[in-house]
């Protein structure tokens, strides 16, 4: 967490910005959202489906951080490295998915993400070295957008903007 914003400021800016993720759902629609070829092959689902996953790592991590205990095993394979890797695991396992359970999970692991950091005090999310994982890295709220805004969301509204 940077020095200058609080953590109530930290939850308000990740509501704000699930809020506009949230939006831009709605933008496109669920009766478009299982549509191929949103970006490399992928539809707006697979999308949500990779973020969400990603996502729950960083529950599990901020969990293990606040009860001190190792982080849970993560749903893929232990053997997977590389993001490539996992990215192809992810969307394996989802892309058979109905698209209401792919939605209500990234919404309850957003609200988990919101509670595993609300769990922190002020003094623990200001402590770097809880937060192995950000190697010495300061996190905001929009810290937990960054991947959809530099990967997805300009895919995302290009092809929305096609969509007329």
């Amino acid at each position: 967490m940077q020095p200058d914003i609080t953590k109530a400021q930290m939850l308000d800016e990740l509501r704000q910005e699930n809020a506009q993720f949230e939006e831009l759902l709605a933008a496109i629609g669920p009766e478009r959202m299982t549509q191929p070829e949103v970006a490399g092959g992928w539809s707006i689902k697979d999308i949500v489906a990779h973020l969400t996953a990603w996502r729950s790592r960083s529950v599990a991590r901020f969990r293990a951080a606040r009860s001190g205990q190792p982080v849970a095993p993560l749903p893929w394979p232990a053997d997977l490295q590389t993001d490539d890797e996992i990215n192809a695991w992810i969307y394996a396992a989802n892309r058979d998915r109905p698209l209401e359970d792919v939605l209500s999970e990234s919404r309850q692991v957003f609200q988990q993400l919101v509670d595993a950091i609300d769990a922190f005090d002020e003094a623990e999310l200001r402590d770097s070295s809880r937060f192995g994982w950000l190697a010495g890295e300061r996190f905001r709220g929009s810290s937990f957008f960054e991947h959809f805004h530099e990967e997805h969301e300009s895919d995302m509204r290009a092809w929305l903007e096609q969509q007329g």
